[in-house]
């Protein structure tokens, strides 16, 4: 938005220069991206947020400018001929006053049309305006000068002098100022006459009714209409003007008659003509300003600012706010109240809570006064329950080379058969989808049951940009359909874990050898550790989306919690990948929900330990978690730890596991006898697993 420095002198009476004025405005949270030079004008160019309609304008400005230097904003009188009642020669009916609250209508007879005088036009030019004529380059004057946005129509066109305010019928159309034939639909606001459509509501006027050089009485439309309805019907036919722009994010609903007004005075003065005595004022739906509360301690509190309590409402009453002295409760002990009301002027629609009034003060008082120190506080801070598991995942998986990952929370239908969904949300029902009506992405419909989709298109992300070794991990909720429709959907929380390429040591420039299973699963592992619950067991497993004999189930508790594999060759193309890529996702809600372990320490050991290797060939459908939990069970006293060495596959049916025991006593050093015959004991237990009948070879 560009604002005239010459409007704004008028207006404050400014004596700070041009860029000056940029500088301290910015500083207040009006940012001017550039001060250019326009003949013996400067223009600033404002780049301003939505919240701050009441800035739009010369005069919103100019408000912003007064309170920094302590001046009155001086606006210019209004005065002009008048004669006659408007009553008389027109009338004025809203159909919707949801959409449309208050409609005022003036009517000046005896108007000349002509080109603008070159102040007017050279004004509107300086901020990229382009003259029309006299009556519209006013309208547009007076726009940028208060904000508000006007129309005028060229009176004898109107059938019957009326103007109804309604919803277009079905099948109506309007050729625009453009020149462009519309096709409205019902849920468009019309301005029409007593028998067609002449302007859309907040938007743009129709060519029929407009103001032409054989125009002699204008009617002045000033207004306040929906915000939402007029953002809505500009986006619906794609036409966005300035003064789209400012309805649709809220004008002054008490400014309808000052701006109404001004424009007449305008037009009076340059295109001659007598206006009528009074405006066809119609406001059936009253508009009441939001009122707030402030406890002036709470600018302390939040801001870290000592404002004295005159200061806060000098600035406050200087930005418009009135303040409610009946509200005052309570005096600190200079003799100020501790709280107070105020009632939001009606340019600011952004006002609505003490928060909001705390940023008035700190806007004005000088951002650039805020210490760098945390805010004072009497409360201890908490963690919800499970975040410091959830902060030990995080830590533990970055410090083991993880990268933490963040996708969508909705994925594409073609997702829906393509992975096996966590045990938790299996036994939801057969629609266990959950589907949205109105998707931000065309064609991403379905609430994600699954964190594996968003991970693999991350893996895939870091393929096309040239990275082979990638280790990612995303924690997020997964959702599930209700058993019915009026049930809300399921939702857990959910860990899933990615990694493919090699496995770099440190102070070695290249991978030493590629990541497989056991570095997933050592992964895993570590996370139950970093959360204190038992360590996962890992059972084989028929997964839909990994690959058969490298595919487990995730056991903890003797529960089910997920999987974790090696992706098949089916997603894998998919995905177009040509390398081995792992994954994992289990239940983390079921993590949370674990009990924690208690840590249990043991002195460090006096006396040697002894290990044995042993080598059995077994069926390849048997698992090493077999084989451990066989000697497990034999309870060996001295025998503390079994381990897998390594395996061989001589033939496609058969796999030759090598374990290791490690043997050790607290009290003294094993003899080979005790140790002997604690081996042998495993020894033939294990031959219960070989496939060949023999005895496991030591």
């Amino acid at each position: 938005m560009n604002i005239s420095y010459n409007w704004l002198r008028e207006l404050t009476g400014t004596s700070l220069a041009p860029r000056e004025v940029a500088e301290r405005l910015t500083m207040v949270g009006l940012a001017v991206d550039t001060v250019h030079e326009a003949g013996d004008d400067f223009i600033m160019e404002f780049d301003l947020t939505s919240n701050r309609p009441d800035c739009l304008s010369h005069l919103g400005i100019a408000r912003e400018l007064a309170v920094i230097e302590r001046r009155d904003v001086c606006l210019p009188a209004s005065k002009f001929s008048t004669g006659g009642s408007a009553a008389s020669l027109a009338s004025v009916e809203i159909h919707d006053p949801a959409l449309c609250p208050r409609y005022a209508a003036r009517i000046v007879r005896g108007v000349r049309v002509a080109t603008s005088p070159e102040w007017l036009a050279n004004r509107l030019q300086a901020i990229g305006q382009r003259p029309i004529n006299n009556v519209a380059d006013i309208t547009n004057y007076v726009l940028h000068e208060l904000g508000q946005p006007l129309h005028a129509f060229d009176f004898a066109k109107l059938t019957d002098g009326k103007i109804v305010v309604r919803r277009a019928r079905g099948g109506e159309t309007l050729k625009t100022l453009d020149g462009v034939e519309r096709q409205l639909d019902e849920e468009m606001l019309m301005i029409a006459d007593a028998a067609c459509p002449v302007a859309i509501a907040g938007v743009m006027g129709g060519e029929e009714s407009e103001v032409s050089a054989g125009t002699h009485d204008v009617l002045i439309e000033s207004a306040y209409f929906d915000p939402a309805s007029v953002r809505r019907t500009a986006r619906a036919l794609g036409l966005h003007t300035e003064a789209s722009y400012r309805f649709e994010r809220g004008v002054d609903y008490e400014g309808v008659l000052r701006a109404q007004e001004r424009a007449i005075a305008l037009i009076c003065e340059i295109a001659g003509g007598t206006a009528t005595e009074d405006a066809i004022d119609v406001y059936s739906k009253v508009i009441e300003p939001p009122m707030a509360n402030l406890r002036f301690a709470r600018i302390k509190e939040l801001t870290g600012l000592d404002v004295p309590v005159e200061e806060a409402k000098r600035i406050l009453r200087a930005l418009g706010f009135s303040a409610n002295e009946e509200s005052q409760v309570g005096k600190s002990q200079s003799g100020q109240p501790s709280s107070l009301a105020f009632v939001s002027p009606t340019w600011r629609v952004d006002i609505e809570r003490e928060e909001d009034l705390v940023e008035e003060v700190a806007r004005h008082f000088g951002y650039e006064k805020i210490e760098e120190e945390l805010p004072a506080s009497n409360v201890a801070g908490a963690y919800r329950p499970g975040d410091d598991r959830r902060r030990a995942t995080r830590r533990t998986l970055a410090a083991i080379g993880f990268d933490e990952a963040i996708s969508f929370s909705f994925i594409a239908a073609t997702h829906d058969e393509q992975f096996d969904l966590l045990p938790g949300l299996q036994t939801v029902g057969a629609a266990q989808f959950v589907t949205l009506d109105n998707p931000v992405i065309e064609g991403v419909t379905r609430m994600r049951p699954t964190l594996l989709p968003g991970v693999l298109d991350a893996v895939r992300h870091n393929f096309n940009h040239g990275t082979r070794h990638v280790r990612l991990f995303e924690m997020g909720r997964v959702f599930a359909a209700g058993s019915s429709s009026e049930q809300l959907p399921h939702e857990r929380e959910s860990l899933a874990l990615v990694m493919t390429g090699g496995a770099a040591d440190e102070n070695r420039a290249g991978a030493s050898r590629d990541l497989d299973f056991f570095d997933l699963k050592g992964a895993l592992e570590t996370v139950a550790d970093a959360v204190k619950v038992a360590a996962p067991e890992f059972e084989a497993a028929d997964v839909k989306h990994l690959s058969e004999g490298q595919a487990a189930r995730v056991m903890v508790g003797g529960h089910a919690v997920g999987f974790a594999g090696r992706l098949a060759e089916d997603a894998s193309a998919e995905y177009k990948f040509r390398q081995p890529v792992y994954v994992a996702e289990v239940d983390f809600s079921a993590l949370l929900r674990a009990a924690e372990s208690s840590a249990r320490y043991t002195p460090l050991a006096r006396f040697p330990s002894v290990t044995r290797d042993v080598t059995v060939t077994v069926n390849r459908r048997t698992t090493f978690a077999e084989l451990r939990g066989a000697v497990i069970d034999l309870s060996l006293t001295h025998c503390r730890s079994v381990s897998l060495v390594g395996t061989f596959e001589p033939n496609e049916r058969e796999r030759a596991v090598t374990i290791r025991m490690e043997y050790r006593a607290d009290d003294r050093t094993l003899h080979d006898d005790e140790v002997n015959e604690m081996q042998k004991r495993i020894n033939d237990e294990l031959s219960r697993f070989a496939t060949s009948g023999e005895k496991a070879e030591k």
